[in-house]
């Protein structure tokens, strides 16, 4: 084999998060030459959302019955060809057209995330590799944006051919690469439900992991308000231009890479309880955000470094945390929460821009709220969790 399976894996991962920063910085004006609004041009952002929304806990779901390897080529096959509808747009009809393709197939992720999940031998083992999956989160963003603004120079489609191209280099990488990991005997006589609503329908009634989805919607809520207006922040607050924005988030993208990729295994997980991080990072993660609302430079740059550190630990420890109560249902508990951050997506941007026009501050006042809530409810729930989990071992219904 050319590449390891976790290497193949990761790669996969890399791409999508490479594809995603290559077209931020080119997409609006690429789009805009359409004669597309600015408010069509959040649409294409929006609709890609909503589109994972609905497909994400299904994919989940399905690769749980019928393994990873099928679900995983098919989604990165469908990235590729999304983004050739796109580079290849003769109108806005196809723009969304291409948008609509990839989100409904947007199993890459969560997908990647079981394939991984099912490698490891033990908890640390599998709150590592999903670290290892956070570090493509990094380095795609430190090299994507770059990339793109150096290609889209060049010509406004070279950014999207590049991105299809190298999610056509994938698929044919994880045809060849990447054996099942996941044999499903408990699915075999079951009959498949194609409802794609029907996993977060049985997520509202699983007693174990609900507390789980509600943190990750106001976890992702927090962080997508905040990134939508960041950018304006920086303007308003600091009169920082687009370069000024670009080092910042590239040094954030460095922070994110080393932390998840190095810190997380020889640091984090090595001296805390993975239930402890969960829960007191919170603090700390909404602590950042508080400091940030003041528009002051040296609370601003404390705040970063604490909403940083904060949100790469906890992005990888909750996920962690939840497949670790998911059992056989890995598949669909990372689709579901696939879906769930798709929802904070949509919702997130939408409320930082309302409340950013009356205090550029509202926004990062309202994801320190959030995490607050998080961790209450979190606090809360812990040792209850844990005495339902002693008493009622998990049921798991076939799909």
């Amino acid at each position: 084999m050319i590449l390891s399976k976790k290497a193949t894996i990761l790669f996969t991962v890399f791409v999508d998060i490479l594809g995603l920063g290559i077209v931020i910085p080119i997409l609006p004006f690429y789009v805009r030459s359409f004669g597309v609004s600015d408010f069509g041009i959040t649409m294409l952002f929006s609709i890609f959302a909503l589109c994972s929304f609905i497909s994400a806990p299904f994919l989940g779901a399905l690769s749980d019955r019928i393994g990873r390897r099928p679900v995983l080529i098919i989604s990165i096959a469908s990235t590729a060809f999304g983004w050739v509808i796109f580079a290849l747009a003769k109108s806005p009809i196809f723009l969304f057209l291409g948008r609509i393709i990839d989100g409904s197939a947007a199993g890459n992720f969560s997908t990647a995330q079981s394939y991984l999940s099912d490698l490891s031998k033990t908890d640390k083992e599998r709150t590592a590799n999903l670290g290892l999956i956070g570090a493509m989160f990094g380095i795609g963003f430190i090299i994507g944006p770059m990339l793109g603004g150096l290609l889209g120079g060049i010509n406004h489609t070279l950014p999207f051919w590049t991105v299809a191209v190298l999610a056509t280099i994938n698929t044919i990488l994880a045809y060849f690469n990447l054996p099942e990991t996941h044999f499903p005997k408990k699915f075999k006589n079951s009959k498949l439900q194609i409802n794609p609503f029907k996993p977060i329908l049985k997520a509202i009634f699983d007693k174990i992991l609900l507390p789980g989805y509600i943190v990750w919607f106001l976890f992702s809520l927090a962080v997508s308000a905040q990134q939508a207006v960041f950018a304006i922040y920086l303007l308003r607050a600091f009169n920082y231009g687009e370069f000024a924005v670009g080092i910042i988030l590239t040094i954030m993208g460095v922070v994110i890479a080393i932390n998840q990729g190095f810190l997380l295994k020889k640091f984090w997980i090595k001296n805390f309880k993975e239930p402890d991080l969960e829960i007191y990072l919170f603090l700390f993660f909404g602590l950042g955000f508080l400091l940030i609302s003041f528009s002051n430079f040296v609370l601003f740059i404390i705040g970063i470094i604490l909403t940083t550190f904060g949100q790469s630990v906890l992005r990888v420890v909750m996920t962690s945390q939840m497949v670790s109560k998911a059992g056989y249902k890995r598949g669909e508990v990372l689709g579901v929460m696939n879906s769930v951050m798709s929802l904070g997506m949509i919702m997130g941007p939408f409320l930082g821009g309302i409340l950013i026009v009356y205090n550029i501050g509202a926004p990062f006042v309202l994801a320190f709220l959030l995490c607050l809530i998080s961790f209450v409810i979190l606090f809360i729930n812990n040792k209850k969790s844990q005495k339902i989990i002693d008493n009622n071992p998990p049921v798991n219904f076939p799909i």
